[in-house]
C-alpha cells in the first residue's frame, strides 16, 4: 500500500508557519500587557495590500492539508472542522507568543486573516475531493509510483522551496562550507581563553580560496538538476513517466530560481541569472535525464549519491561574491526576513537528506534481497 505523504507535508508546513511567525526568535521577555491583549486593541491605522494576502495565502494550503489529514485519516470529526479548528488554534497560539518578542506585533487582524485563509484552504479540498481528486489521486499513484515513494515526494516538493534562497551558483544547494568556517571561527573565540592560542588548521581555512571556473559552474547546474531527476526515477514505474518527470524538474526548477531572483532583484532582472553557462547545463542535465530514463531504480539511487557528493564539493568552493552578498542583504533586511532562516535551512539540508534517503533504499532492498535468498 501506498503511504500518504499527508502527514509529513502538515508537520513540515506547520514548522514553516511557526517559524515565520516567530523568527528571529530573539529577545524574549514579559513586555507589562496580557498575551491576549491584541484581541481587544484597536484597529491598526496602517494596512498593505501584501500585510492581508501573506496572511490569507500563508495558512491556505495548511487548511488544505490539514482537511486532506482528515480525509485519509477518517477522523470522527468532519475534516473541515477538524482542519479550522487546528488552523485557528495555531495562528492564536503564535500570536499570543508573538507578545513576548519585541521585534514582532501581535495582531487580532492577522490571526482572522489566518483564519479566514485556513477555512478557504479546507474548503478547496473538500471541493475537489467531492469532485474526485482524492480518488483520482489515488489512481494516479498506483498508475504512477511504487508504493514506498513518500519520502522521495515530500524531498521533490520542497526541492524547488530549497532554491529559493539566492545561491552563488543556480541550482546550488548544500552550501555549508562557509557557513562551518563561521561556526568553528565564533566556537574558537568563544573558548579563546581556555584554549590560547587555538586556530583554525589550514586545511580548513584554505578550501574556499578560489572563484568557479566555467566548467565547474557547469558541473553544478548539471548534477543540481539531474540529481532530482534520478531521485524520482526510484519511484515511477515507466521510463515515459520519468520523463514527464525530468521536464517537470527542470520547468520548476527554472521558475523557482526565477522567482528567488525576481524577489530579491525586482521583476525586471527575473532571467538576468540564465547565462550562457547556466542555459548550456540545463540543456545538457535534460538530456542526460531523458538518456538515463530507462535505468533501473538501484543504479538511479547510486547515481544520485554519486552526483550530489561531487554537487557539494564543487559548490563549497565557489566564494561569495560582491552580487552574492549584496543579494543575502536584500533577503536579510526586506520583507521576506521571516523566511530568510528556513529557506537557507533548506537549501543547506536538502543534497544530505537525498543522499541519505537514497542510501536507506539501497540499503532497504539489499536487507530484502537477502532475506529472499
Amino acid at each position: 500500500m501506498h503511504k500518504s505523504a499527508a502527514w509529513p507535508l502538515t508537520w513540515m508546513y506547520c514548522t514553516l508557519v511557526v517559524y515565520a511567525s516567530l523568527y528571529p526568535f530573539a529577545d524574549w521577555r514579559d513586555q507589562g500587557i496580557a498575551p491576549w491583549a491584541f484581541l481587544a486593541a484597536p484597529m491598526p491605522r496602517y494596512w498593505t495590500g501584501f500585510d492581508v494576502a501573506i496572511n490569507i495565502a500563508g495558512y491556505l494550503p495548511l487548511g488544505a492539508l490539514l482537511a486532506w489529514l482528515g480525509l485519509r485519516t477518517r477522523h470522527r470529526v468532519p475534516p473541515a472542522w477538524l482542519a479550522v479548528a487546528c488552523g485557528t488554534l495555531l495562528s492564536l497560539v503564535l500570536e499570543t507568543l508573538q507578545s513576548y518578542l519585541p521585534q514582532r506585533v501581535a495582531s487580532r487582524e492577522d490571526w482572522l486573516l489566518n483564519t479566514l485563509g485556513t477555512i478557504v484552504g479546507a474548503l478547496s479540498a473538500l471541493y475537489l475531493a467531492r469532485r474526485g481528486g482524492l480518488v483520482r489521486w489515488d489512481g494516479w499513484q498506483r498508475r504512477w509510483l511504487t508504493p514506498q515513494s513518500r519520502g522521495v515526494l515530500v524531498l521533490l516538493l520542497s526541492w524547488p522551496a530549497a532554491l529559493l534562497f539566492p545561491s552563488a551558483v543556480p541550482f546550488g544547494l548544500g552550501h555549508v562550507w562557509s557557513g562551518l568556517q563561521e561556526l568553528a571561527e565564533a566556537t574558537l573565540a568563544l573558548g579563546a581563553h581556555w584554549f590560547e592560542g587555538a586556530q583554525l588548521p589550514k586545511w580548513f581555512a584554505a578550501i574556499d580560496t578560489a572563484p568557479l571556473g566555467a566548467g565547474a559552474s557547469l558541473a553544478c547546474v548539471v548534477t543540481g538538476l539531474l540529481a532530482p531527476c534520478l531521485l524520482g526515477f526510484g519511484v515511477l514505474h515507466r521510463p515515459k513517466h520519468r520523463i514527464w518527470l525530468s521536464l517537470a524538474v527542470v520547468t520548476l526548477g527554472t521558475s523557482a530560481s526565477g522567482l528567488s531572483a525576481a524577489l530579491s532583484w525586482g521583476p525586471t532582472h527575473m532571467w538576468s541569472w540564465l547565462d550562457g553557462t547556466t542555459t548550456a547545463g540545463l540543456a545538457l542535465a535534460l538530456a542526460l535525464a531523458m538518456a538515463l530514463a530507462r535505468l533501473r531504480w538501484r543504479w538511479a539511487a547510486v547515481l544520485v549519491c554519486v552526483l550530489l557528493c561531487c554537487h557539494v564539493a564543487l559548490l563549497n568552493q565557489a566564494p561569495g561574491s560582491p552580487y552574492f552578498a549584496q543579494t543575502l542583504q536584500s533577503w536579510e533586511q526586506g520583507r521576506f526576513v521571516r523566511f530568510n532562516g528556513l529557506a537557507e535551512w533548506l537549501g543547506w539540508l536538502w543534497p544530505y537528506a537525498a543522499i541519505a534517503l537514497a542510501l536507506g533504499r539501497i540499503r532497504l532492498a539489499s536487507s530484502e534481497s537477502k532475506i529472499g535468498l
